[in-house]
């Protein structure tokens, strides 16, 4: 059964938007009587009266009732299924599609088009209203937001899922976008120190979610627990950390907005780059291209790059980089490494069989022991991978000079060309390791760069035994010639004695009785 219905009331039968607009006018502008109207555009009397009598200008058709004569014995099915599949995730839930190809499997005969438009209806009837928003103010220099997201990209051709942080200023919406491999709290520090050196400083508020990184505790309402270690980066930048209500990401929209903008603006399509450096550098750029090219959502007549640049005398000014380590406690094995994240670094062989601290930063490891550093290196990404140091390991190496031929901190030792090319020419001789020992040894006293100039020295004069190079460094190391003494003013002679050495030549003549008797004879 089909009805007619239009704002206002029901018409009887089919009239268009244009045909009423004329009765209308007819009527009421032109002064025509109905029965001139009907007979004028040939409808009938009804129609007039209902377009005349009322106020609607349009309308439209409804079916009120659906007839479904093949649906309807497995409509209670249906909206079981229905039912089910809105309490599954949103990625897991079936289709319209999906749920037509489940009736038919248990005999349903009729057309998909029934199955849509009664999954369409069930939606519509048991959808909620969804929330109401209230347009957010931010004053210059009042707040910022951060979070994070995960994009796809190619590093030095693999395909890797990288962490991106986002940093946004809410007055401005200036912003900062930048790629890790972790969502760790080193990495959470760097991204803090790169955005304020970048923006030239920090506003007086921080709005995060309940990231584990920042938040240990979330409590009735506002409440909650900081880490320590977040509150100290927080200190030392002068802002104050604020937590969203859990699973309240419009208190963070203008951030939860960039993250889907910058996955179609940044990172579509898919981008190659060799490395995480190479990527920040471009990202980096292209965020302050958009700043100066897009035009601030609220002062239309100004880009965000002018705004921004005017809420920079609001902000907190930058006060260094903060020491934005996460320590953690490691073993020290016999082999003299720590194991972190799935990967190995070498320390100082002091600190064998001990236990260390290990800070933590965004690209590299500092090691600790008994308040002294013991171990330095870029920090290592993936698996099974070994960072070594091989001047860890002098120590024992002087004790033990065969390691190394077949020791593997020693295999791609990366040497200066004097020292490497030294190596070369004694590995042919028997005590060739043992005379090279005895020269890197002499680093730990003389430096580095002395060795390696004596080594170059030695080579010049090709020469390239252990004693030459030893003892081109120990007279590098003999003491200076002391300086001169000036003379004090009443120990200066009047009269400067003058220099004889005719005086001398006098010692090597004769005495005269020799001189006598070489002429008697």
């Amino acid at each position: 059964m089909l009805s007619l219905v239009v704002l206002g009331g029901a018409w009887p039968g089919m009239v268009t938007v244009e045909t009423i607009g004329r009765i209308r006018r007819a009527f009421w502008v032109d002064k025509k009587p109905i029965r001139q109207i009907v007979r004028e555009l040939r409808i009938s009397r009804q129609t007039v009266r209902k377009a005349i009598r009322g106020s609607s200008v349009e309308f439209r058709y409804e079916r009120r009732v659906q007839p479904q004569p093949r649906l309807g014995a497995y409509v209670a099915r249906l909206d079981g299924l229905l039912g089910a599949n809105s309490k599954r995730p949103a990625r897991e839930r079936l289709t319209a599609r999906r749920l037509f190809e489940l009736l038919r499997a248990e005999g349903y005969a009729g057309a998909y088009d029934s199955v849509q438009r009664h999954v369409r209806e069930w939606r519509r009837q048991h959808s909620r209203l969804g929330p109401v928003f209230i347009p957010l103010w931010f004053a210059p220099g009042e707040a910022y937001q951060f979070d994070w997201s995960h994009e796809v990209v190619v590093l030095g051709g693999v395909t890797t899922t990288v962490k991106v942080a986002h940093i946004r200023l809410c007055h401005s919406r200036m912003f900062l976008v930048r790629a890790y491999p972790r969502e760790t709290q080193e990495m959470v520090f760097d991204a803090h120190d790169r955005a304020f050196r970048l923006f030239g400083g920090m506003c007086r508020r921080g709005i995060y979610d309940n990231m584990t990184t920042a938040v240990e505790a979330v409590f009735v309402g506002k409440e909650r627990r900081f880490n320590r270690r977040f509150l100290a980066m927080c200190s030392h930048y002068l802002v104050e950390p604020v937590a969203c209500t859990p699973a309240a990401g419009w208190e963070k929209g203008q951030v939860e907005n960039q993250v889907g903008n910058a996955r179609e603006r940044l990172f579509t399509p898919r981008l190659h780059f060799a490395n995480y450096a190479e990527l920040n550098a471009w990202l980096e750029a292209r965020c302050l291209a958009q700043a100066r090219s897009s035009v601030h959502p609220e002062q239309r007549d100004k880009t965000v790059w002018e705004v921004f640049e005017a809420e920079r005398q609001s902000l907190i000014a930058y006060r260094g980089p903060f020491d934005g380590f996460r320590e953690v406690e490691v073993a020290v094995s016999k082999s003299s490494l720590v194991r972190f994240d799935h990967n190995r670094y070498s320390v100082a062989v002091r600190a064998a069989r001990r236990t260390a601290q290990m800070r933590v930063y965004a690209e590299r490891i500092v090691v600790w022991c008994d308040g002294e550093i013991v171990a330095e290196h870029r920090r290592r990404f993936g698996r099974g991978q070994t960072a070594y140091d091989p001047w860890h390991y002098m120590p024992v190496l002087a004790r033990k000079p065969g390691a190394l031929r077949n020791g593997d901190p020693f295999r791609n030792w990366d040497l200066p060309p004097a020292l490497a090319q030294i190596r070369r020419r004694l590995a042919g001789h028997d005590d060739g390791d043992r005379q090279f020992v005895d020269i890197l040894t002499a680093v730990a006293e003389a430096g580095l760069d002395a060795v390696e100039a004596a080594c170059a020295e030695a080579l010049s004069a090709k020469l390239f035994s252990r004693d030459v190079v030893l003892n081109i460094l120990a007279r590098q190391r003999d003491a200076a010639p002391a300086q001169s003494v000036a003379t004090p003013a009443a120990l200066t002679l009047a009269i400067e004695p003058a220099a004889d050495c005719a005086r001398y030549d006098r010692l090597r003549l004769p005495p005269p009785h020799e001189e006598a008797y070489r002429g008697a004879a």
